[in-house]
């Protein structure tokens, strides 16, 4: 679409965007059948073939300033700019990413995992959700301007996302490249399809590993079982005290507040994580307070004798890693210590465990009063028709953190065109014409009521 196809900037965007689809949808296979995986091991051709053609649709969408930051371990991220129309316009980031998760074991797929496939209202591709729809979302708002929005626009197409990368930390240490008033971090989407939805925290998260040694090597069970320290029913023992009798965090002093915004019903979430029929869920409180609002521990390794290959022995090693998620203003070092704290003041059967704390990073909790959540919540209503839920995420973004210490006065909105049962990280992953389609329509009206509502200085 060139400029004169484009909408007003004061008007309905929901025609220009209709018009827009079958572009949209092209773009976004194309991008999609590209196997761009960042991940150690594989090919960089693919990631760098995303970039380059990102880049071509940008300059394409009107965006004249891309140019690319070649950061040291990291893939390439793209950064663009249009600036601000007036000099009271307000300028938006806008932040994605471009490369996938692996697809993992692809005999769980319906379909080849790089061929984007139709599905009944949608596409099915590895990364077609996560996060290239919302990549294709803001190229859907920059045409539907044709490339002059009625704010400036910053431009955050990452290419390492999934994996983890330096760029985490690199915003503040550029603030001005990254300096906006706004910045809507498209790598989210809705709790369910046709529910619009506004993430306004992220839960941190800390790892902690806890070793137990006890024995110089393996005994006979049967020699020296029953009196010699078995290492991993020590590990055991002190895992158990992680939670009390309902599956509930028993760390004393690690936050859990009340949760007052939308959520999973138990059908929902069951659905979703797939629990085994007859099961029950851990933990007491609403699935808010479990989820988002309150921590997690969660055992995501053991060192420990195979059940294939086990002898009659006396264990005499085994090691654990531990997965800690927390309230998102809960302080991570605090949280992390708090947990090494508890397990280092364990001696089960009388043994002394050693603890060593890992990597930690830091929640985040939006305030939600400024006039860009105003914009959001009036954009939202308009492309889906309701008004926006609030949620968190259990999840973490680090690089939020990196882009709000570069812009702190700056409000970050989290949506986009996911939703909950896309199948991110899963085999299958999809997304939705009808979530593409009114993100982009969101997206359009956001920058308009924000223009509008910053000028007016309400």
């Amino acid at each position: 679409m060139d400029g004169t196809d484009a909408i007003d900037p004061t008007g309905d965007p929901r025609a220009a965007v209709d018009r827009l689809m079958d572009g949209l949808r092209s773009d976004l296979e194309r991008l999609a059948a590209i196997p761009s995986v960042a991940f150690p091991g594989y090919p960089e051709e693919p990631v760098r073939e995303a970039h380059d053609l990102l880049v071509g649709l940008l300059r394409d969408a009107g965006v004249e300033h891309v140019e690319t930051l070649d950061l040291p371990d990291t893939a390439p991220v793209i950064f663009g700019e249009i600036p601000p129309p007036t000099p009271d316009a307000p300028t938006v980031l806008l932040y994605s990413h471009y490369d996938v998760q692996p697809p993992g074991d692809e005999s769980l797929w319906k379909s080849p995992p790089f061929e984007p496939t139709a599905i009944e209202g949608g596409l099915r591709a590895r990364g077609i959700a996560d996060d290239k729809s919302n990549v294709i979302a803001h190229l859907g708002m920059l045409r539907a301007f044709g490339g002059r929005p009625p704010v400036g626009v910053k431009i955050v197409f990452e290419g390492q996302e999934e994996y983890g990368s330096p760029f985490d930390g690199y915003p503040p240490t550029d603030p001005e490249r990254f300096a906006c008033d706004a910045m809507v971090i498209a790598d989210l989407g809705n709790l369910r399809p046709g529910t619009p939805t506004l993430t306004t925290g992220l839960r941190g998260a800390a790892e902690v590993t806890v070793e137990v040694r006890t024995l110089e090597e393996a005994r006979h069970s049967g020699e020296f079982g029953g009196a010699a320290p078995d290492a991993l029913l020590v590990l055991l023992k002190a895992l158990s005290t992680l939670h009390d009798v309902h599956g509930d965090v028993a760390v004393e002093g690690l936050r859990r507040d009340r949760w007052t915004g939308a959520g999973y019903t138990d059908e929902e979430f069951r659905e979703l994580a797939g629990v085994e029929e007859g099961l029950p869920l851990l933990g007491s409180g609403t699935l808010g307070e479990r989820l988002w609002s309150g921590p997690a521990i969660t055992v995501i390794g053991l060192d420990a004798p195979s059940v294939a290959g086990a002898a009659s022995a006396v264990v005499p090693h085994a090691r654990a890693k531990l997965n800690l998620r927390f309230h998102p203003q809960q302080d991570p070092n605090e949280a992390q210590d708090l947990l090494v704290r508890h397990l280092r003041s364990l001696k089960p059967f009388g043994v002394a465990l050693t603890v060593t704390p890992g990597d930690t990073g830091p929640g985040y909790e939006a305030d939600t009063g400024g006039p860009a959540y105003r914009a959001a919540r009036a954009a939202l209503k308009e492309a889906w028709g309701t008004d926006a839920s609030y949620v968190a995420t259990g999840g973490s973004i680090p690089l939020v953190n990196g882009l709000a210490q570069a812009a702190p006065n700056a409000e970050v909105l989290l949506f986009g065109a996911q939703d909950n049962l896309c199948n991110l990280h899963a085999p299958n992953e999809r997304v939705l014409f009808s979530e593409l389609h009114a993100t982009v329509v969101a997206m359009c009206a956001f920058v308009r009521e924000y223009a509008a509502d910053f000028r007016s200085g309400s």
